[in-house]
């Protein structure tokens, strides 16, 4: 009997484990042909409200939209200037740029891989008006600190929580919020590889601000609350009948999800905890995590070696992030050194995200975790 073929994300096993719900589902918006609009968009963004503990979710398109909506909502103009980490996908600047206003870019916590609340507040001016922290490869940014300091200047919270979607917050005071319900406006992206995926594009925005929701949910529709009837300037951006009937099928199964990926990181720590030359993700204290990817960090120059080793093993393995925002071309004009984030540039030089999704099996765990141990042991 042959081993399965290791996949860096196995999405055909998890729809073939799912196949008769996730065929009924969208056989039944076929059938119905509602597919904009349909009654599958109210019943998830219900069902995510209810799971998340938020009062409302309004689904757009996708996890890039759900940013630039948010901050469009919040009546941040061009100019003002908002924190995020240096260490994530493009997305979460890129439209930051796109509606004209000045990213400031901070380095993240070397441990957690998330943004760093001594670096954002020493980034805090008068121009401020929004802090982006991303739940990076799967736990909660250091949310507390956060919330202390944005509340303290008056600014905005917009949570990222593409990566993240599940995970817990635990404040000092014993309460316990899930990632994307903390801030002004959570938001999230529903990319077919993240812990809750559909099979194209989707995203979706949280917040327990009714007005706010009311604003959002008119933006994501050209700008309208009644037909025809433009109140503000929106945009196109909409989650399909057929994307919301799969995922109210896979919300259903995200808890069972996020344990699978927590126990093959279990798996993962076990076996490499101890090599020398590799450290295993750190968990924050205050946060669950539920690994969207499992991510190590290889010092000693040796990152590009192991990935070639494990290729040639027939093991994936893929570096988020290879170039940091600050050194990305079409970044130049914001003006910072090479040198400014040595956090930033020392991660993207170390990283290295084995293979993680619901679908892996002991045999593959002990195949890629024996590989990495011959290498390094």
């Amino acid at each position: 009997m042959y081993m399965k073929k290791i996949e860096m994300v196995d999405l055909r096993s998890q729809y073939e484990r799912l196949k008769a719900d996730i065929d009924s589902a969208v056989a039944g918006v076929i059938s119905s042909t509602a597919f904009i609009k349909g009654p599958d968009v109210r019943l998830f963004e219900e069902e995510l409200q209810r799971y998340l503990g938020v009062r409302n979710v309004i689904a757009c398109a996708n996890g890039t939209d759900a940013l630039q909506i948010a901050m469009m909502a919040l009546g941040l103009r061009a100019g003002d200037e908002v924190i995020t980490t240096n260490f994530t996908f493009i997305a979460t600047v890129e439209v930051i740029e796109l509606l004209g206003l000045k990213a400031v870019l901070v380095d993240p916590d070397p441990g957690t891989f998330n943004i760093s609340t001594e670096a954002i507040e020493k980034a805090i001016t008068p121009r401020t008006k929004a802090i982006v922290p991303v739940h990076l490869f799967g736990q909660c940014a250091e949310m507390e600190p956060i919330m202390e300091m944005a509340g303290r200047h008056g600014i905005h919270v917009i949570e990222d929580v593409a990566q993240a979607t599940g995970a817990e917050y635990r404040f000092s005071n014993g309460t316990v919020k899930k990632a994307g319900t903390m801030g002004t406006i959570g938001c999230t992206s529903f990319f077919p590889s993240k812990n809750l995926g559909c099979y194209g594009d989707g995203g979706a925005l949280f917040t327990d601000n009714d007005e706010l929701a009311a604003l959002i949910r008119s933006i994501t529709n050209h700008g309208m609350k009644v037909r025809y009837y433009h109140d503000t300037v929106g945009v196109n951006s909409r989650l399909d009948t057929i994307q919301a009937a799969i995922l109210r099928v896979k919300l259903r199964h995200l808890d069972d999800f996020n344990e699978a990926r927590q126990k093959a990181a279990a798996h993962y720590d076990r076996e490499l905890s101890g090599l020398r030359g590799i450290i295993v993700p750190v968990r924050a204290a205050d946060s669950t995590h539920i690994f969207h990817q499992y991510t190590l960090r290889i010092d000693g120059g040796e990152r590009n070696r192991l990935r070639e080793c494990l290729e040639n093993e027939g093991i994936p393995a893929m570096i988020y992030y290879p170039v940091p925002l600050h050194m990305q071309k079409a970044y130049a004009h914001l003006g910072y050194r090479a040198d400014d984030f040595p956090v930033t540039t020392r991660l993207t030089g170390e990283v290295l995200s084995l293979p993680m999704h619901t679908e892996l099996d002991d045999e593959q765990l002990l195949y890629i975790t024996g590989c990495i141990r011959s290498k390094f042991n």
